[in-house]
């Protein structure tokens, strides 16, 4: 333990990765000193890339929403370098990550890459219909049972990464969602443990070409769902503790600064507990399982007349006490 506290986890001042930043490269100054745990164990969870090691995920914990952030592979180099093995080591790792919060001082890296929180999850589980107002706007019943679908895991990227809009599709739209990850694996678990099982939150795009997903394939959803890009994540996973409700926090989108969606994560139908009890019935949840639960009104489609992306065009997805995510599209 004391050699662990000797090697101290490292500190990045992250600059620029905030409005007017669209590149995932965030620089990171020299400054050492000890970060706040006034909130007890609150934590942001990140991958990253170094300046200097392009080709080596880190696992980190972020202060803020583009503060501080230590390296957790530094401070302990026995700790998994990627999201979903460091959640599969359980309350070890987490121990071992809020003793490098407590300790909070060590070399810099020069700069970094964010990525998304997590990559290459067994399954990404998402929601339908899943917001009282988004039914709304659809003319269509609330739903009496979640209404679930997938994207793949390759359609993942980082949170200021660029959106391919793929030739294949004229009817590119947005989707802001809160997503939680998956923390520890289980099957039939209870609407009241539900939560045991949940790392932590973050924000997701659930980009979707409408012409695939309503007029062809026999309108089954997945390929609309699934391009390529098409599943921007992140900033970081924050921990359940670090949030005052994940159930009332106000949720936006904005197209080339014009919101689009804002509401609040209060309007969802089936919440998190409901939505981890629903599913482990018919599926062993891993950890770093992603689920998207769902989008609020204002998306594109059902705009009169409808608004789809075109290349060029910037999107802001935002969650309170979160942060936000800022994909070009190409």
């Amino acid at each position: 333990m004391m050699q662990a506290l000797t090697n101290a986890a490292a500190i990045l001042r992250l600059v620029g990765a905030r409005p007017g930043s669209i590149g995932s490269k965030l620089s990171c100054c020299l400054q050492v000193r000890r970060l706040s745990v006034s909130k007890g164990w609150r934590m942001r969870l990140i991958q990253f890339l170094t300046a200097d090691d392009q080709n080596g995920v880190r696992v980190g914990v972020q202060e803020k929403d583009g503060g501080n952030v230590i390296d957790l592979n530094l401070f302990d180099s026995s700790l998994p370098r990627t999201m979903k093995e460091f959640l599969e080591k359980g309350e070890t790792a987490m121990e071992t990550a809020r003793r490098a919060l407590d300790c909070g001082n060590a070399m810099c890296h020069s700069e970094i890459t964010l990525l998304p929180p997590v990559t290459h999850p067994d399954k990404v589980v998402c929601v339908g219909m899943n917001y009282m107002d988004h039914c709304l706007e659809q003319k269509v019943a609330i739903p009496k049972e979640p209404i679930i679908f997938s994207k793949f895991g390759s359609s993942i990227v980082g949170p200021y990464s660029d959106i391919i809009h793929p030739a294949e599709s004229n009817e590119v739209d947005w989707e802001v969602e809160l997503a939680f990850v998956i923390g520890k694996k289980g099957k039939h678990i209870k609407k009241e443990e539900a939560m045991d099982y949940v790392a932590g939150f973050t924000v997701a795009n659930d980009v979707s070409a409408r012409d695939w997903q309503m007029k062809r394939n026999g309108k089954q959803w997945l390929l609309g769902k699934t391009f390529d890009t098409f599943c921007p994540l992140g900033p970081a996973i924050v921990t359940r503790d670090a949030l005052s409700d994940p159930h009332k926090l106000g949720i936006l989108c904005r197209v080339n600064e014009e919101v689009m969606q804002e509401s609040n994560t209060n309007q969802l139908v089936f919440k998190t507990e409901a939505l981890v009890a629903w599913v482990s019935q018919f599926v062993t949840l891993y950890p770093g399982d992603v689920f998207l639960t769902g989008t609020p009104s204002g998306v594109g489609v059902f705009r009169k007349p409808p608004v789809f992306l075109k290349r060029g065009d910037t999107v802001e997805c935002e969650i309170d006490e979160i942060g936000t995510l800022r994909n070009v599209i190409i």
